[in-house]
């Protein structure tokens, strides 16, 4: 093994290292900001006894989590059971890899492209992990020997694939109009020209819903509506296996708010600021911070938004779910990549 490769690989490790220490992060205080949103728009304080302004909660929580019993159920498949939280969370991480986060930064003397793996099937990659997420629950739920968990666990499937096709196409107008898969050009492209949500409202306004979808959010918590399956595919489960299936959800939240960025609002990208003039004016470092900085802001604000959905909207009838998918997000998915292609043949002509 060369030099070069070794400092790579040690580059890249701790980039993946710095990935999910940020992804957990945000997790762990998505907990006290939803409980925070919740309580504004509900005219209440939220959480306020551990430390100021409530800022220890998700300390206490995780405390409170780890330090549960842990209980198997008797006649579950104790392997399975185990295995599901833990692959939903190693998914929910995964997810993240080929977001490019700002632009590179000095380390030394190396310039470090902030992006786990530059690949050139960028999004398809993205949707493959995102179906690969649904494993995990309907393991969960399959190995809890519970009715409840199981129609959690169907549920979720039975979403995920609802709402993958929508996902998908629409983001084939990305790729019809930027020409690239590698969610590096496609930012570049957005510094070049325009924001994509400006060339595709309705290709956003499709990936935006089915987001809510592919995530469990509400309105879209079928899997886990707790008046209807007591909590869903994750009845049975206690301490941190519970905590991981949370977890997971608000890391995919987290990461699904980035990616709506980076496709749509530019990723890193300043409105009417030359990032080449921006680098020579305060350095490569400073600049990468700075962008690093307004992908966060628009990322946190798509937090936000998901939050503020979630204790807004009343959940779907599950009828309701598959209608919206099937008969509405679907063919209006289609009807956008026509337009978009017929737009781009008169333009090309």
């Amino acid at each position: 093994m060369t030099e070069e490769f070794i400092a790579d690989s040690l580059e890249k490790l701790a980039l993946v290292g710095l990935l999910i220490a940020i992804a957990l992060g945000v997790a762990a205080y998505s907990t006290w900001a939803e409980r925070k949103v919740a309580a504004f728009l509900q005219d209440r304080l939220g959480p306020n006894r551990a430390g100021v302004f409530g800022l220890l909660q998700p300390l206490a929580d995780g405390l409170k989590l780890f330090s549960k019993e842990e209980i198997v159920p008797k006649d579950s498949n104790k392997f399975l059971f185990i295995l599901g939280p833990a692959l939903a969370m190693i998914v929910a991480c995964m997810t993240g890899a080929v977001i490019p986060w700002s632009t590179p930064f000095e380390f030394g003397d190396r310039l470090v492209v902030p992006q786990i793996a530059d690949v050139n099937i960028g999004f398809l990659y993205i949707l493959g992990v995102l179906s690969l997420g649904v494993y995990g629950i309907m393991i969960g739920a399959w190995a809890s020997n519970n009715k409840y968990s199981l129609m959690g666990g169907l549920r979720a499937a039975s979403q995920i694939i609802s709402y993958e096709l929508p996902m998908g196409i629409a983001l084939i107008t990305v790729l019809m109009i930027t020409g690239s898969l590698k969610l590096s050009d496609i930012v570049n492209y957005q510094q070049d020209q325009y924001w994509m949500v400006i060339l595709q409202p309705l290709g956003f306004l499709i990936f935006l819903i089915c987001s809510f979808a592919e995530t469990n959010r509400t309105p879209f918590d079928l899997p886990e509506a707790e008046n209807e399956l007591i909590g869903g595919y994750h009845s049975e489960y206690s301490s941190m296996k519970m905590g991981f299936f949370l977890f997971a959800e608000y890391v995919n939240m987290f990461i699904s708010s980035a990616i709506i960025a980076t496709l749509y609002f530019g990723g890193y990208d300043i409105p009417f600021v030359n990032d080449n003039q921006l680098v020579d004016a305060v350095g490569n470092n400073w600049a990468a911070v700075i962008h690093f900085a307004v992908l966060f802001a628009k990322t946190s604000f798509f937090i936000f938004f998901y939050m503020w959905v979630r204790w807004t909207i009343p959940r779907f009838r599950y009828d309701q779910l598959m209608n919206l998918g099937w008969k509405k997000l679907l063919p209006l998915a289609l009807v956008n990549m026509l337009i978009t292609g017929l737009i781009i043949l008169l333009l090309n002509n």
